[in-house]
């Protein structure tokens, strides 16, 4: 073999390589849907789609430090749609730690603090679906717990999926 054939197959070896390795810090922005699916508290239970109609908007960034870990903030805006009438309700603050899963699935460990005066936390399981090049398509279950603002405790569990790029 010629010196310039094998020249030519290392800067090849080398250019398929580069491609294929990840450099980090990696950002990662994402745009969803989230749909909250039934709320508890030790008043009552109530279900999205029956009883009202609420919908949340999540984007965000997610900067990983490396495959394994990463940083998020997200804001999600709410609306809900109840009797005729709809509006904003809240916007929620909800920063949190990534955490790789493997095999697509992530953990999300987020804070939240809601413009409505309440706080707590959400744990999110995320599974990426589909994933290209430049974007992916994600569904996930957050699970929010929420506290104060003169209202019970309660648990959520929610439905989202979304794109990131």
């Amino acid at each position: 073999m010629s010196f310039k054939r094998i020249l030519f197959f290392t800067a090849l070896l080398i250019g398929f390589t580069s491609f294929s390795q990840t450099t980090y810090p990696k950002i990662v922005g994402y745009f969803g849907i989230m749909h909250p699916i039934v709320t508890i508290n030790e008043d009552e239970t109530t279900v999205n789609f029956r009883d009202y109609y609420a919908v949340g908007f999540p984007s965000g960034i997610n900067i990983w430090k490396n495959e394994k870990i990463g940083f998020s903030f997200e804001i999600v805006p709410n609306i809900k749609e109840d009797q005729g009438t709809s509006k904003v309700t809240n916007l929620l603050f909800h920063p949190g730690v990534l955490v790789a899963l493997g095999k697509g699935y992530t953990f999300a460990g987020r804070a939240a603090f809601e413009s409505g005066g309440r706080y707590g936390f959400t744990p999110v399981f995320n599974k990426t679906i589909i994933k290209n090049t430049s974007y992916s398509y994600y569904v996930a279950v957050p699970l929010p717990v929420r506290f104060g603002n003169d209202h019970p405790a309660s648990f959520t569990v929610g439905f989202q999926f979304g794109i990131a790029f």
